[in-house]
């Protein structure tokens, strides 16, 4: 039966107006979610056969690519079920794990304070879900950093490998001088410039020796 052919009180956007969300069954809840059925079956009947499938746990840890392959949800509908799914999460704080937030320059050092101790120039990359978690963490290059050495390319691959919102770049100054050199300046510019080409937010770039950090996001240099 199409949906328009049942009674007002049974159609789930109606039901959800009269009675409230709490009084939806789940398949009604994900119907609304849809929006619209397939050929020979309303979106309440593709509704009750997605969760006869997938429990709701299942269904909220599935991939788009998981999603847009189930009959009668596709692309539009993968979308509008990982928007509420993820926006339901971040209300609620909940996370697919435990997490490490990365909020503060406390929370950076934190990851890398053991490169005070390096003898050598390390690059390390932090990179970030869109809830400020940390969700990889990667050593990028040894040596002494310049420009020539240093490029975008490594460091963005792996922020789309892993899906990744956002990255903070970390190195050391074995010297003890935090003031970012030349070839800091030009690497920094060059990163800027291709994360804006990536569409990924570099969030900071620290500099960090023995006693002392320097934030380029702090002196306006992000």
């Amino acid at each position: 039966m199409k949906l328009k052919n049942l009674p007002k009180i049974e159609r789930p956007r109606e039901k959800l107006i009269q009675k409230g969300p709490q009084n939806l069954k789940d398949e009604e809840l994900l119907a609304i979610l849809l929006g619209t059925g397939v050929e020979g079956k309303n979106v309440v009947e593709v509704a009750k056969q997605t969760l006869r499938k997938y429990s709701k746990k299942r269904l909220l840890k599935l991939t788009y690519n998981d999603l847009s392959k189930i009959k009668g949800i596709g692309s539009a509908k993968a979308c509008t079920i990982l928007a509420a799914a993820e926006l339901v999460k971040r209300a609620l704080e909940i996370g697919e794990e435990t997490l490490p937030k990365i909020e503060s320059i406390k929370d950076v050092v934190a990851q890398c304070s053991y490169l005070r101790d390096k003898s050598r120039e390390h690059l390390l990359g932090l990179y970030l879900n869109a809830r400020n978690e940390m969700i990889f963490k990667k050593h990028l290059f040894v040596g002494t950093l310049n420009a020539s050495l240093v490029h975008p390319r490594e460091i963005f691959q792996y922020a789309l490998s892993q899906n990744a919102a956002s990255v903070i770049l970390i190195h050391n100054h074995p010297s003890g001088d935090t003031e970012p050199s030349e070839d800091d300046l030009e690497i920094n510019k060059r990163i800027l410039e291709a994360g804006k080409i990536m569409g990924i937010d570099v969030l900071d770039h620290v500099i960090i020796t023995k006693t002392k950090v320097f934030s380029f996001k702090d002196k306006k240099l992000i």
